[in-house]
């Protein structure tokens, strides 16, 4: 399994837009991805970084999400710059049932 991480700034006083947007418009779109699993948003205290975690079964699944960035205009109105990106093995997980991956 893989992980995306998105990492926002949001526009001051727009979290709340943000989250009814992500509801609406970005969430049915991963769900249509082959290979979704699950998200996870995170809005640190003051509400102006929002991180998105989702889990992919595929690496290539997790980079493909970058071709249906297109969910982003839904999200203009509230962003504050380009969002980050990374994605990463997930080495452990005891909501999706992953044993922590030991060193070789």
């Amino acid at each position: 399994m893989f992980a995306r991480s998105v990492s926002i700034r949001l526009n001051p006083h727009t979290l709340a837009d943000f989250g009814e947007t992500f509801e609406k418009y970005v969430l049915p779109l991963l769900r249509q991805q082959t290979g979704f699993r699950d998200v996870i948003t995170l809005a640190a205290e003051g509400g102006t970084h929002v991180t998105a975690i989702s889990i992919w079964d595929s690496k290539e699944q997790a980079d493909r999400c970058d071709r249906c960035a297109y969910y982003l205009n839904k999200l203009e109105k509230v962003l504050d710059g380009t969002p980050k990106v990374r994605v990463a093995t997930v080495i452990n997980s005891t909501f999706h049932n992953i044993a922590a991956v030991t060193a070789a």
